[in-house]
């Protein structure tokens, strides 16, 4: 499993030959937001943490609805879970909290792997890229044996107050991360379940958005602006 932003690049002749399918992860793969999940369940075994952020917590919910807002309280929320923890702890412990997550039933959207799989099986260069972590996203994989995928992901470092994210991969940075890693576009393929992907499928020449409400299906086709898919995967 290639982890990190700059593990996707390959060689130009081998780029050239195949096509560039791209995954995000939480939603589409699995159904959850899996850091979100790893952050509730720290802070979960240490209340205290949450002194520290009182002051925001009754923005929270005016907070949540926005890309923006989200992206902001990842970045909080994760130095709130891991404050006092060294690097080496927090790779520990998501690593722990990845693998058993994965093992836990009905977690995989099935028809999703199935996608992949038959993406992979065909050749095609098959790209997870999300704004999760990639030590996270590495166990679940490596946990039920999903392999020959690419991850462009998030970056995260320690530090005194916690780890920090040193690059957040979301939105437009999706797109920006994959031309720094060489990979070529337009990809073939796009799929993803957010509005914040709208740069994400508009840089594949086929989008698709996963499991979208009726509301999110008219919002996401007007937004990415061409021809868009919606797939219904269980």
């Amino acid at each position: 499993m290639n982890q990190g932003i700059l593990e996707a690049t390959a060689p130009e002749a081998v780029a050239d030959a195949q096509r560039v399918v791209l995954f995000d992860f939480d939603g589409v793969i699995v159904r959850h937001q899996t850091l979100e999940l790893f952050i509730r369940e720290r802070i979960a075994r240490g209340r205290w943490r949450l002194l520290t952020v009182l002051p925001l917590i009754p923005f929270v919910p005016l907070l949540l609805p926005s890309p923006a807002g989200n992206r902001f309280l990842a970045r909080v929320f994760l130095r709130v879970a891991t404050f006092g923890r060294s690097e080496a702890v927090y790779r520990r412990r998501a690593a722990e909290f990845g693998r058993t997550y994965a093992r836990r039933p009905g977690v995989f959207l099935r028809d999703a792997v199935a996608t992949m799989r038959r993406h992979v099986d065909a050749g095609d260069r098959v790209v997870i890229v999300t704004g999760n972590d990639p030590t996270l996203i590495e166990a679940i994989l490596d946990e039920v044996r999903l392999s020959g995928v690419e991850l462009l992901t998030s970056r995260t470092r320690g530090g005194l107050f916690g780890m920090r994210m040193t690059f957040h991969n979301v939105g437009k940075a999706k797109v920006a991360a994959l031309k720094s890693a060489g990979v070529p576009l337009p990809a073939a393929i796009a799929y993803s379940d957010s509005l914040s992907d709208v740069p994400l499928l508009r840089a594949a020449e086929t989008a698709f958005i996963v499991n979208p409400t009726p509301k999110l299906a008219r919002k996401a086709a007007k937004a990415v602006g061409k021809s868009l898919e919606v797939v219904h995967w269980f």
